[in-house]
């Protein structure tokens, strides 16, 4: 007989046991088997006696059998009661004689929680909207000079968008603090690569000049020793360059890929790329919206053993992303998990709200769908049959597609049953930090 305990909100407790005989069998074919290989001092191999064998080998093979014994006759009790259980038990054995027939143990483990998803027809859910305009393209264009443009030695003071050449000394109470001292340092004034009152202070000047003046450290600046304080540089500029841009003619198309050098097919391209480009943001913007009012209007307990699991997923994709960045992380060095507590839980409700809605209202992917969206995506490729075809040989991939329609099709039913909003956006909002100083 088996029983059930009730722990928490979501944890539970498994009370069975386990015939020995069900695991003595398994033993003795196991030893048997290993009899065959086993190396033991004064015998042959295969000629070992089963005793000296027990002697050598049974602790070990029966923790190896126990160990899946108990996860089978878990599997079993927790099909038979009806249980949904998250992640793996943890096992505790009631009697400290292994060899007890029946071999009693408990399993504490964590259920799925009921998710109640509410009414969201009262949710007011944001649909951002925006159509590309002939300026958004040229406003591109000038970006894409701006990124090849070449820089020449200028006479006048320096200016916004001019690269200059400088020394600097940082003091604080009088001492150089760290990173506070360069020499022959180049920049470009109003890409944002230094703070914006330091740039300020060099806008003006001219080659040969020397400056001093004062500056106060936003408060969340990442230098500790210098964050919200006010410190004294001392600058001397030994040279401004001013930009030139590349012309917009046909060298410059096919320095950015069209073969012939027609400038009104580059046009059409960064069009089409751009259009493209606003759909997939309009699309992120809107699948969030969705997913939030999803999330205000449903109530769920949250498995600590899913919390746990999300939270050690997030510090390793954001070490990996240090490190694509060039972050260098030393052996042996982490992250603290608690750092990503409520990113892990946004991220936990909402796979349980989309589970539960999609089996509700039946939102999964159908494959017409996914060989639809994988032929559009494919479309920005130069070899778009080919992109289609790497997809169809992967399952994994293919899995990641039918996903990304689930998502689409779950945002069509809240924008079904929702109070939409429509929201227009503007180029700016859409590509921020994307598209450089414009």
């Amino acid at each position: 007989m088996s029983s059930v305990e009730t722990l928490g909100a979501l944890e539970r407790r498994l009370n069975a046991s386990i015939p020995q005989k069900q695991m003595s069998g398994e033993i003795e074919s196991r030893l048997k088997r290993l009899g065959r290989t086993a190396k033991v001092h004064g015998f042959r191999p295969g000629k070992v006696p089963f005793k000296i064998l027990e002697q050598q080998y049974g602790a070990q093979v029966h923790q190896e059998v126990l160990g899946e014994s108990l996860e089978r006759a878990f599997a079993a009790e927790a099909e038979a009661n009806q249980l949904r259980v998250v992640g793996s038990p943890s096992f505790e054995l009631k009697s400290a004689d292994y060899k007890a027939d029946p071999l009693e143990y408990s399993a504490t483990f964590e259920v799925y929680p009921d998710v109640v998803i509410g009414d969201v027809s009262a949710e007011a859910v944001e649909r951002a909207t925006y159509t590309l305009s002939d300026a958004d393209v040229e406003q591109t264009i000038a970006t894409l000079r701006k990124q090849r443009a070449v820089f020449e030695p200028a006479t006048r003071a320096a200016q916004a968008e001019d690269q200059v050449r400088i020394d600097f000394t940082g003091t604080l109470d009088g001492a150089v603090f760290e990173g506070g001292e360069a020499k022959d340092f180049s920049v470009v004034l109003g890409l944002g690569r230094m703070l914006p009152d330091f740039e300020n202070a060099i806008i003006g000047m001219k080659a040969g000049e020397t400056k001093s003046f004062d500056m106060t450290f936003p408060e969340d600046y990442h230098g500790k020793d210098v964050a919200g304080k006010q410190v004294t540089f001392a600058i001397t500029l030994h040279a401004v360059e001013e930009p030139r841009l590349p012309e917009l003619d046909s060298e410059f198309a096919r320095l950015l890929g069209v073969e012939d050098g027609d400038v009104e097919k580059l046009k059409a391209e960064i069009r089409q790329n751009l259009e493209r480009e606003v759909q997939r943001r309009i699309k992120v913007r809107n699948k969030d919206s969705a997913m939030d009012a999803l999330q205000n209007v449903t109530q769920a307990e949250l498995p600590k053993a899913l919390l746990n699991w999300e939270m050690q997923n997030l510090v390793q994709q954001t070490m990996r992303d240090m490190e694509e960045r060039g972050v260098k992380i030393p052996k042996g060095m982490g992250l603290p998990p608690e750092l990503f507590v409520e990113r892990a839980q946004k991220r936990v409700k909402l796979g349980l709200v989309l589970s539960e809605l999609v089996k509700q209202h039946d939102l999964s992917a159908k494959p017409e769908q996914v060989k639809a969206l994988i032929q559009d995506y494919a479309q920005s490729f130069e070899h778009p049959e080919q992109v289609v075809r790497w997809y169809a040989a992967d399952q994994a991939r293919m899995q990641e597609a039918a996903n990304l329609v689930l998502e689409d099709n779950v945002v069509a039913w809240v924008h079904e049953n929702a109070k939409v909003v429509d929201k227009a956006v503007t180029f700016d909002e859409l590509m921020a930090n994307d598209l450089g100083a414009r």
